[in-house]
C-alpha cells in the first residue's frame, strides 16, 4: 500500500514540476489551516514551502503581535504586501499568507497577477476550534474568537471568493484539504 503512495506522490511531483510554472497562494481565514496544509501539499509537490507570516517576522525582526502593537496595523500590511511581492518571484512553490493578506487590494491584485490563488475554507466551528489552540493572533487579542471569525467571514468570504479556486477543509485529517487542492489544480 506505501509503495502506491510513494508512487502517486512521486507522480505529482513530477507533473507539478512540469506543468506548474508559478507559486500556489493558499488565502483564507485564520485557522483554517493554511500552514499545515501548505507544508504538506509543498512536500507531496516537491516544491518549497514559504509561511509568509513567518517571512514578514523574520524580515522584521519581531513578532506579528509586537508589529501591530508599536506600529498599528496599516503599518504591518504594508510590510506584507512587500514580503509577499518579494515571495511571488514566478518560482513554483507553495506560500501561505496570514488571513488578512488577500484583503489589501495592492496584496490581492499581486497574488492574483503572478499566482495561483486557492481560497481554504472552513465552518466557523472548525475554525473556532482551530484557533483556540494557538495563541498569538491580534485580532483575536481580548475577544471572543466566534464572534471575530463570524464578523471576518461576513467581509472576507466575498473577496476570498475572488480566488480562483475553492476548497473547502473540513474537520478532518489536513491529508484530505491537500486531496481536494490537487484535485482542484489537475494534478
Amino acid at each position: 500500500m506505501q509503495r502506491n503512495s510513494k508512487s502517486t506522490h512521486a507522480a505529482q511531483q513530477s507533473q507539478a514540476k512540469g506543468r506548474r510554472q508559478e507559486p500556489i497562494v493558499l488565502v483564507g481565514m485564520m485557522g483554517v489551516g493554511k500552514s499545515t496544509v501548505g507544508r504538506r501539499l509543498a512536500a507531496r509537490l516537491g516544491l518549497p514551502f514559504v509561511d509568509a507570516d513567518e517571512a514578514i517576522e523574520e524580515a522584521a525582526g519581531m513578532s506579528i503581535t509586537e508589529m501591530f502593537e508599536r506600529y498599528g496595523e496599516a503599518h504591518f500590511r504594508d510590510g506584507e504586501r512587500r514580503v509577499i511581492a518579494r515571495l511571488i518571484d514566478g518560482a513554483p512553490k507553495i506560500i501561505a499568507t496570514g488571513g488578512g493578506a488577500f484583503m489589501q487590494e495592492d496584496t490581492r491584485a499581486l497574488i492574483l497577477s503572478s499566482a495561483t490563488a486557492v481560497w481554504l475554507d472552513a465552518e466557523i466551528d472548525v475554525l473556532v476550534d482551530r484557533v483556540s489552540r494557538r495563541e498569538g493572533r491580534p485580532l483575536l487579542k481580548g475577544r471572543d474568537a466566534r464572534e471575530v471569525l463570524i464578523e471576518l467571514a461576513a467581509v472576507r468570504n466575498p473577496v476570498y471568493a475572488l480566488a480562483p479556486i475553492h476548497v473547502r477543509s473540513a474537520a478532518a485529517p489536513h491529508e484530505a484539504a491537500v486531496d481536494n487542492i490537487l484535485k482542484a489544480l489537475n494534478i
